[in-house]
């Protein structure tokens, strides 16, 4: 498995992860309290930094358990990755067409941020899954 396989398969799950600690944090502060009401700022707030932190120490102990043979990209890594930003790309802009469609209409500012947190993770995990398809199918796109 390459350096670049290996850092997908890390950002898939620290994507899922987080976005799975953030909704057990927020989801039981919903019950019985209004959505105004509602602090899910810094538990968003921890759930992202502490994802890029798990990023990068993920990737620094994958690399001393199971060290690959070189971390520079080859050309067919970096079509996977364009690919994959593609996808992951479309969601990005979905969530800020959704985000501006609720400010428009005034929606309170919880549901904007979570439509907009959402549409992030939903980009990630979509974007990882078509790397790792790529990568898993071979025969990619050749020129």
């Amino acid at each position: 498995m390459s350096y670049e396989e290996k850092g997908v398969w890390s950002f898939l799950a620290i994507a899922v992860i987080g976005y799975a600690v953030y909704l057990g944090i927020v989801l039981p502060r919903l019950a019985g309290t209004p959505i105004p009401d509602v602090d899910y700022v810094w538990p968003m707030v921890w759930t992202i930094g502490g994802a890029i932190v798990a990023g990068i120490v993920s990737r620094i102990l994958i690399e001393i358990v199971a060290p690959s043979e070189t971390s520079k990209a080859d050309q067919r890594d970096r079509e996977i990755e364009r690919t994959g930003e593609r996808v992951g790309n479309s969601f990005v802009v979905i969530g800020a067409l959704a985000a501006l469609v609720m400010a428009w209409f005034e929606v309170d500012w919880f549901w904007i941020a979570n439509a907009v947190y959402l549409c992030f993770v939903v980009s990630g995990i979509l974007a990882s899954l078509t790397r790792l398809a790529a990568y898993r199918t071979g025969g990619f796109q050749e020129w």
